[in-house]
């Protein structure tokens, strides 16, 4: 009887024990299994594809032989690292690749944001469609398409030159100098991904209570107005949290991109981490030496994530 009274007082309830986490969890598993079953392909992809995989790295610590396979290639330690930090091409190539991911970090990552802005004044409903899908379309294209169209924009005989040539100056060959790689990356990197950024960014304006613009009219604010004390402070848990998952992928700036824009010529500014990858992994078969410098990527965005999650913190936001 003492037992049972125990357990009426710690339930709250007579006659009635407490749940377990299993049995509450399996109970929220029956009542919204329709939403689990929906996740799990998601689920199912990142368990193959992204933790799967991650047994693969410890060849980062072996002089990997494909024909021994992991079991059978010899254990060097920290060699390939201790290679990676001496071999003087990767100092280039760690350079090259922090300062586009900067300067896309400085000039594409507020890019949407003001795009958002901007189309959230458009009063016409047809006129904002039609513009934001016009924004939209390059992100379904490929960048080898959007390489294409980017050497046949800034050729000789492009339209840049074309104009050019009407104010009486000579034709540049832009992607054959090294002095304009970079902002030719970023630039095209901001014109195929800026519309559908806005998405979520348009989808937060949305969410702004209504009230607020309406108080801010009656009081005199003007739209620069409504926007800086209203718009901006509601959208910034969400670029916070949009920065941070950027920060924490700031060395991964993507192959494509860089392999299909890249010239010999210009190989000194944009040969980037993913490019050596490439060319020393699959081409010359340094398997190890390659998962070890993937492996430092992945260490030293994981620091700048925890970084600025750390100062997140300080305005009680942040991933965790």
């Amino acid at each position: 009887m003492a037992e049972l009274s125990a357990e009426m007082v710690s339930s709250g309830k007579p006659g009635h024990r407490p749940r377990t986490f299993k049995n509450r969890y399996l109970e929220n598993i029956r009542k919204h299994w329709m939403l689990y079953l929906m996740i799990f392909p998601g689920i199912v992809f990142y368990v193959l594809f992204k933790y799967v995989p991650l047994a693969g790295s410890v060849i980062a610590f072996q002089d990997y032989q494909i024909f021994k396979g992991i079991m059978g290639s010899p254990w060097v330690g920290l060699d390939n690292f201790r290679f990676i930090f001496t071999y003087q091409d990767f100092y280039n190539v760690l350079r090259n690749t922090s300062l586009i991911a900067l300067y896309q970090l400085v000039f594409g990552f507020p890019a949407p944001i003001i795009l958002a802005l901007l189309f959230n004044e458009i009063r016409l409903m047809m006129v904002k469609r039609t513009i934001q899908s016009l924004f939209y379309l390059p992100h379904f294209l490929s960048w080898v398409v959007v390489g294409g169209i980017v050497f046949e924009v800034l050729a000789s005989q492009g339209i840049v030159n074309v104009i050019r040539g009407l104010f009486g100056f000579e034709p540049i060959l832009f992607m054959q100098q090294e002095a304009y790689f970079r902002t030719i990356v970023v630039l095209s990197s901001i014109w195929k991904e800026v519309g559908w950024g806005t998405i979520i960014y348009l989808a937060a304006i949305s969410g702004i209570d209504p009230n607020l613009y309406e108080a801010a009219v009656i009081d005199g604010a003007s739209k620069w107005k409504q926007t800086w004390y209203i718009t901006l402070p509601s959208l910034f848990p969400t670029i916070l949290v949009l920065f941070l998952l950027n920060i924490g992928n700031f060395l991964e700036l993507g192959f494509d991109q860089i392999y299909n824009l890249l010239t010999p010529m210009t190989y000194s500014v944009g040969d980037i981490i993913e490019t050596y990858v490439y060319r020393a992994g699959v081409l010359q078969g340094q398997y190890s030496v390659t998962t070890a410098i993937g492996i430092f990527q992945s260490v030293i965005g994981f620091i700048l994530l925890w970084i600025f999650n750390r100062m997140a913190r300080k305005t009680e936001q942040g991933l965790w």
